[in-house]
């Protein structure tokens, strides 16, 4: 029970220190202005290389931060790095089945790999791969 108590402590915690929505400086710091004009300043785009494969997904690039990401690490430090692995394997496993399921399904069996690639991309983005 204390290992509990203290892994949610530790996720709240890190929750609690990645979010910035009320932090005085993004309410405009002490003169009180607007960081609104800041956040829209044009910035030089560089072309974008295009890789020649069909999918820009990339194995093994570096997984963004997202919110989920203090519950993943807390899993990782109350787990361990192995079970953790194990654990999510099998997620990824029973979610990529479902999807298959769904779209025999729909009838659309031809998006199963457009979806679980999908779904990689939104579990990148929401911190399930940190």
């Amino acid at each position: 029970m204390n290992r509990f108590v203290s892994l949610c402590l530790i996720v709240v915690a890190l929750v609690a220190s990645s979010v910035q929505g009320f932090a005085p400086s993004s309410l405009g710091g002490i003169s009180g202005g607007s960081n609104f004009v800041v956040s829209q300043r044009s910035r030089a785009q560089q072309p974008v290389s295009r890789s020649n494969s069909k999918s820009s997904l990339q194995m093994g690039s570096q997984a963004k931060f997202g919110i989920f990401s203090p519950a993943v690490y807390g899993a990782k430090i109350a787990l361990g790095a192995d079970k953790l692995n194990k654990v999510r394997g099998k997620g990824i496993s029973l979610h990529s089945q479902y999807i298959g399921e769904f779209c025999e399904w729909a009838g659309a069996y031809h998006l199963r790999t457009r979806l679980i690639k999908k779904a990689k991309t939104n579990g990148d983005i929401l911190g399930f791969l940190v």
